[in-house]
């Protein structure tokens, strides 16, 4: 009988430290590429190394939300839930933070004239109503995305939970593949089999879960996954510019989240953080540990510090784009995170922001 792999890695679950450490390095990296991301749609009025500059950020912080679903898959994949206490736990405090912001976001649109209210009651109720459907600002994509993955839980950590280590490397294979051989990849390979079963953001969270369980005695594997991500991440940018020459617009090529390039590059990540012994005084890692319970509320408020910012012409075009993107991108976490800090200090407050 082979065993399964959930039962060589219950010693592992004890220290999250690091992965507490990453995914404030991770909402720091998601606020840097949206600092960034402006640059690479203003090719034709920026100079040459303000763009390239932009690109570089973008490339070097594309791991960001990859990392937060892996290190997800890494903390809730292999345990038994009972469905209804899951969902009910989980989305639970996700829908209330969900409603809150997209309201805020559908608030400071209408502020800012992005669209009017009619005033019939039921068309603009509608129109709300749409806007929760759809989406009220750009980054809150990953929300929704985060409620789909929230509901396969309960089944996904089922198979993981029983799952032989072969199985789990089988399913990632396929995963890959499946994402290699889609638009605007190795589309021209793509035959009738459908893959679809094993596409999407599921396999960063079997990945996080796998890598991050996985003993691997390999001398110098800090190195090597420090020096495989600055290696993708040179390729991703270089060939975002070279694209870029050529065919004279923005191509995503490089940057496609669920692209070979960015899963490898969020892999890396995953394995360095992993594996990189930093000792920490007790205090400050408490402070940490305590820090990254603020990330989600970081990522619903920091838009609104960096529109604040181009409000008052605070970007990147401020000094040199090498050095104030991501100062500015710094200066916007600490604003967010004092604002989140504040809010979880309110009673009320708090239950919208974690």
């Amino acid at each position: 009988m082979f065993m399964k792999f959930s039962e060589t890695v219950e010693a592992n679950r004890g220290n999250i430290s690091w992965m507490n450490n990453l995914r404030l390095i991770a909402i720091l990296a998601v606020v840097a590429l949206h600092t960034a991301s402006p640059l690479l749609f203003a090719y034709n009025s920026v100079s040459v190394s303000d763009w390239i500059a932009g690109d570089l950020y973008n490339a070097l912080t594309r791991f960001a939300v990859p990392v937060f679903v892996m290190i997800t898959g890494a903390l809730l994949l292999g345990r038994e839930y009972d469905l209804f206490v899951f969902l009910r736990k989980r989305l639970g405090r996700l829908i209330l933070p969900f409603l809150f912001w997209s309201l805020v976001y559908i608030t400071y649109r209408y502020y800012n004239e992005e669209f009017v209210f009619t005033g019939k009651i039921w068309t603009d109720v509608r129109f709300v109503l749409h806007q929760l459907k759809t989406g009220s600002y750009y980054h809150m994509w990953y929300i929704y995305q985060l409620i789909g993955l929230y509901l396969f839980i309960p089944v996904l950590s089922k198979f993981v939970r029983n799952a032989t280590e072969k199985e789990l490397l089988y399913f990632l294979a396929v995963w890959f593949f499946a994402m290699l051989f889609s638009r605007p990849y190795l589309s021209s390979l793509e035959t009738a089999v459908d893959l679809h079963n094993f596409s999407g953001y599921i396999g960063y969270m079997v990945l996080g879960y796998y890598v991050s369980n996985k003993k691997v005695r390999l001398y110098g594997i800090e190195l090597i996954a420090a020096l495989l991500f600055i290696c993708l991440a040179t390729i991703i940018a270089a060939g975002t510019y070279y694209r870029q020459v050529k065919f004279h617009e923005l191509s995503t090529y490089f940057y496609e989240p669920l692209g070979p390039f960015v899963i490898l590059l969020s892999a890396s990540a995953l394995i360095k953080a992993k594996n990189t012994v930093v000792k920490i005084a007790q205090p400050i890692q408490v402070f940490l540990d305590n820090a990254s319970k603020s990330t989600l509320g970081i990522y619903f408020c920091h838009p609104l510090v960096l529109n604040f910012f181009e409000l008052n012409r605070i970007t990147y075009a401020a000094f040199n784009s090498i050095v104030s993107i991501p100062t500015i991108a710094l200066a916007c976490f600490l604003i967010s995170w004092l604002l989140i800090w504040v809010m979880r200090k309110i009673p009320l407050l708090k239950y919208l922001v974690e």
